[in-house]
């Protein structure tokens, strides 16, 4: 049986391979870690195992409460003239809605008086989804309520 010494072998980057974004090259080099950790456990009769940093990476959840969406949902069906049957989810955006920019900078306004929020333009232009105006709203009712204490 043949033994290999850690001088006799030969390392070499690989050239070919397109180089590698920030967070690539950061799991990357998680990577490596936790397997030399794995490695040098196994040799100490312990085997570490660390959890996959991959399993939440796009975990998606509405942060508002469900009353916050609801009311969200009931302006966006009156100031669109909805009919009662159409379902209205967090995913719904305003655009399949049938709104344009002045339906969605009607929306914005009506959130605002309903809830004494003040969303800046540039908060405004990221709202596209029924979702992302109720974290929005719930993140500026947050900050209202912290900057009254």
């Amino acid at each position: 049986m043949a033994t290999v010494s850690a001088t006799s072998l030969n390392f070499r980057p690989l050239t070919t391979s397109p180089p590698l974004g920030r967070m690539d090259q950061h799991f990357a080099q998680i990577s490596r870690q936790a397997s030399s950790v794995r490695m040098i456990g196994a040799a100490c009769t312990k085997n570490i195992t660390f959890p996959s940093l991959r399993t939440s990476r796009f975990q998606v959840s509405c942060m508002a409460k469900p009353d916050t969406v609801q009311k969200v949902c009931d302006i966006v069906r009156k100031q669109l003239a909805l009919p009662a049957e159409t379902e209205l989810t967090p995913d719904s955006t305003f655009a399949s809605l049938g709104a344009d920019s002045l339906d969605t900078v009607e929306i914005v306004m009506g959130l605002e008086e309903e809830f004494g929020i003040n969303v800046e333009d540039e908060n405004s232009e990221n709202i596209t989804t029924i979702e992302d105006a109720a974290d929005l709203i719930e993140k500026l009712v947050q900050l209202n309520s912290s900057h009254r204490i």
